[in-house]
């Protein structure tokens, strides 16, 4: 049994303790979180105990620490881990600063390979299968790509003004997954975004919709459409066109009934929510992390993938805020 604990008792925080405590090679031994009272609820339900970070990085017996708490503290619980010498699964992004990052990624190469990034979309049983048989070539070689996240409604601006904005939060999942399907390094960002869907956001200095384009070196282009609210559920897909056709990873509905009838047919409602949504992704990501732990793989998602991911979030923010496309060449 590897032993872990978790920093971070939200609702990401409860997924991630809830499928380390059913998993049969991990054991949820500590929670912490400034909340006391957070920490207390979560940790009980599970068998665990409360601690305090210093506790946890001193504590030889943990092979292993969750990072699901507040974006700001990310960077440095996995420099603590590194320095202690215990693996990582950190939730995205690795940082808000992206110069901050890069000055630290040689203190991060100690646990390179024990490093794991929330990207949990590569998780995604149907995604999977979609890079799967992009990979086989089913299609030829890939072209062009759409990537469509829409959630069903914007998150209180409490969060927006300490998520990092709608780049380094929301369309980061799908920059990590415009990178895995192009499969080429990308070049060039060019974003337009707006405030249209809850002026609170505005006043908070972010976009609530934005429509990315990135370009590769070999001239492919994906395009990524965002809005907070999409008002007809969580919109979840990702279309790829290559030189022999199309392959496409549909929206995920609540049931697969379906009713059809003489005033035509319907199917049932959206997943409306990520967690419900990429449920089956979490646990798969935690076996991956049981198995990072036993030497038997290596992260899919890494710390090379959270630069990666953040650079693209910084060029995007650049790019709506000139209205410029900015080459990635150009953030040093």
């Amino acid at each position: 049994m590897f032993k872990v604990a978790q920093f971070g008792a939200g609702r990401i925080g409860a997924i991630h303790a809830r499928n380390i405590a059913a998993h049969p090679a991990l054991s949820l031994e500590y929670v912490v979180d400034p909340i006391q009272e957070s920490a207390r609820a979560l940790a009980s339900t599970y068998g665990a105990k409360v601690a305090s970070a210093e506790e946890v990085f001193a504590n030889p017996q943990i092979d292993a620490v969750i990072v699901a708490s507040s974006t700001d503290t990310h960077l440095d619980h996995c420099l603590a881990a590194a320095r202690a010498g215990k693996a990582v699964w950190c939730e995205k992004p690795l940082d808000l600063d992206l110069d901050r990052l890069k000055a630290r990624l040689a203190d991060l190469e100690p646990i390179a390979d024990r490093l794991l990034l929330g990207f949990q979309r590569r998780f995604d049983p149907t995604f999977r299968a979609l890079h799967r048989r992009l990979n086989a070539g089913e299609i030829g070689e890939v072209e062009t790509v759409h990537v469509t996240s829409h959630d069903p409604a914007p998150p209180p601006v409490s969060y927006i003004k300490v998520s990092g904005g709608i780049f380094k939060d929301m369309t980061i999942h799908d920059f990590d997954v415009a990178r895995w399907i192009l499969g080429g390094e990308i070049v060039s960002v060019f974003a337009s975004a707006s405030n249209l869907v809850d002026p609170a956001i505005g006043k908070a200095g972010d976009f609530d919709v934005a429509k990315v384009i990135l370009r590769t070196a070999g001239g492919k282009i994906c395009v990524i459409s965002n809005t907070r609210r999409s008002g007809y559920g969580y919109d979840q897909r990702i279309e790829a066109y290559g030189q022999r056709g199309r392959l496409a990873a549909n929206n995920m509905t609540e049931t697969q009934v379906e009713t059809w009838t003489e005033a035509g047919a319907a199917a049932d409602r959206f997943e409306n929510f990520f967690l419900t949504r990429y449920a089956q992704a979490y646990a798969a990501e935690a076996n991956h992390f049981a198995d990072i732990l036993a030497g038997t793989a290596k992260p899919l998602a890494g710390i090379a993938d959270g630069l990666g991911a953040l650079e693209l979030a910084v060029a995007a923010e650049q790019s709506a805020r000139t209205g410029l496309p900015v080459p990635i060449s150009s953030l040093g």
